[in-house]
């Protein structure tokens, strides 16, 4: 398997466990190569819940860009939602995990179609 699967296969494991969800598969597929280089490094594969600048950044760069929703509160009130599913005591989030998250939160998996 490639090291691209190796983490497809972890981030399903994420979300089964951490999630209490099964995953779509393909869906997870599609964001995850969506995310490009980014999962690659220790830094950027991660979401960091507690920092709000880079939740801001969830939302101007994936939720607005890429998904293209309008700014508004429901978009932060998504991602509380996701955070909350993925547990708060993770205190490290994947950021492909999230992203699917979010996808399947506001009904947007046409985006990967």
């Amino acid at each position: 398997m490639s090291k691209r699967d190796d983490l497809i296969a972890l981030y399903a494991e994420d979300l089964q466990t951490k999630c209490k969800m099964t995953p779509d598969m393909d869906l997870l597929t599609k964001v995850t190569i969506g995310c490009g280089p980014a999962i690659y490094n220790a830094d950027s594969s991660t979401v960091a819940a507690l920092d709000a600048a880079e939740l801001e950044r969830v939302k101007a760069n994936f939720l607005i860009k890429k998904l293209g929703l309008p700014d508004g509160p429901d978009l932060m009130a998504g991602i509380d939602a996701a955070v909350e599913t993925y547990g708060k005591s993770e205190r490290s989030k994947y950021r492909a995990v999230m992203y699917y998250l979010l996808t399947k939160h506001f009904g947007k998996e046409a985006v990967y179609g």
